[in-house]
């Protein structure tokens, strides 16, 4: 099999690596694309250009292959590379800040990022505990805009600390509670991130310890969650009867008392695990159920609940639309994603690309071959500026789904550009 594109990395620095890994100079690189071209209207300041992305100039499609030849790489890699270029142009500063500045502009200030040393016996209070739930929710937001390769090893660590901190102190009972909300906090965030990066940490153990850590807190709702999140991975990754299983003892553990947008979300994951599995009727009623369920909340029965902060109408919307594209239901599935994606910041780059693949899915459905071509090449686009397992996968999803309408084209040119063959 051959290796996947690297995603995330930008055209013009990927070259300058290569370069000065084969040991070449700007002028090295420019006679050996003239001589593999035959053109000869490549100069070491043309390559000197789309090194540093001048002006956003980066090498056309034409110049790649021989890119690829002569620095020894794949060219789908530098096709992925060139289009993070394209898109980082595209949404500006924040995607091309690099992780560690997003994280110190999203964790709270004066907390700094380098963790502090646990001492065994050290008594903390409730302030240690607020700390550490604001620190979460820091790092909720950066997963806005970062992807789950950038932010796994922070969030494990993170995890890691937060455990040591309840197990390794003395506390009073009630910030001992605080302290298991915070740990189940961190374990879903981590769980979470780590369904991103394509299998490099099992999110399983994650997601069960943090259902224990809600449990022992008594808190119904984030138990809830994180069995939820559990069982919408397992659905995902094709399991989709043990996806069901851990989302019905998702509703169990809500029990009654939880507000009504945290009832919405097990709504909306019943509404998708039972799509995948076939069961139509439960995945329409469910769905049905999430959207009355979240338009009749009040906004600030959550307040005390900030991993409830991304849930409102507009995602339940989407996760409607994916619910009708999964059951082949085109009409509903369209109008709701370009109405979402209409107003959708598209710095949340993994999400932007996620449900563009959705769009284009449900428009190839609806027979508008031409329309899913131009939404395709967006989500391609997108996808390839961020090191999402999600995106690539769902990549391959719109790939395959492309291949029936290859004779269209408007799809054949998107093929050509972005199915590119084994190396």
């Amino acid at each position: 099999m051959p290796e996947p594109p690297v995603t995330g990395e930008r055209l013009g620095p990927l070259i300058r690596m290569l370069r000065l890994r084969a040991g070449w100079s700007e002028d090295d690189l420019a006679r050996a694309l003239v001589a593999g071209s035959g053109r000869n209207t490549i100069t070491r300041t043309e390559v000197w250009r789309w090194e540093v992305e001048y002006e956003g100039r980066t090498a056309g499609p034409f110049w790649l292959p021989h890119l690829a030849h002569a620095l020894d790489v794949p060219a789908a890699r530098l096709q992925a590379a060139r289009a993070a270029s394209k898109a980082a142009r595209r949404i500006g500063h924040i995607v091309t800040a690099t992780p560690a500045a997003v994280l110190a502009s999203l964790l709270p200030p004066g907390e700094p990022l380098a963790l502090s040393a646990t001492h065994t016996g050290r008594r903390v209070g409730m302030d240690d505990a607020e700390a550490l739930l604001r620190r979460v929710h820091g790092l909720r937001l950066a997963d806005d805009v970062l992807a789950g390769g950038d932010l796994v090893e922070t969030c494990v660590r993170e995890l890691r600390k937060t455990v040591n901190l309840f197990n390794q102190t003395s506390h009073s009972e009630e910030v001992g509670r605080r302290l298991l909300v915070a740990v189940a906090e961190m374990a879903q965030l981590a769980g979470w991130v780590a369904t991103d990066i394509g299998g490099k940490v099992d999110p399983g153990p994650l997601f069960r310890l943090g259902t224990s850590a809600a449990r022992q807190a008594g808190d119904g709702a984030l138990a809830a969650h994180l069995l939820g999140s559990w069982g919408y991975w397992a659905a995902n990754t094709g399991d989709a009867r043990r996806g069901l299983e851990l989302v019905r003892a998702a509703e169990a553990a809500a029990g009654s008392d939880v507000p009504l947008v945290a009832r919405s979300l097990t709504s909306a994951r019943l509404a998708w695990t039972s799509a995948l599995a076939g069961d139509d009727r439960t995945a329409l009623r469910a769905m049905g159920e999430a959207m009355q369920q979240i338009t009749d909340a009040d906004p600030r029965e959550a307040d005390d609940r900030l991993w409830l902060y991304w849930v409102d109408a507009p995602e339940q919307e989407v996760m409607q639309a994916r619910v009708a594209t999964q059951l082949h239901r085109p009409l509903r599935a369209v109008p709701l994603l370009r109405d979402v994606l209409a107003g959708y910041d598209p710095t949340h780059v993994r999400e932007y690309a996620l449900y563009l693949s959705w769009l284009v899915t449900a428009l190839l459905d609806a027979n508008e071959t031409e329309e899913a071509a131009v939404q395709a090449n967006r989500m391609f686009e997108m996808a390839a500026s961020v090191p999402s397992m999600r995106a690539a996968e769902r990549g391959d999803v719109v790939l395959s789904a492309l291949r029936h309408h290859r004779h269209v084209p408007e799809v054949a040119a998107i093929l050509a550009l972005w199915d590119a063959p084994p190396e």
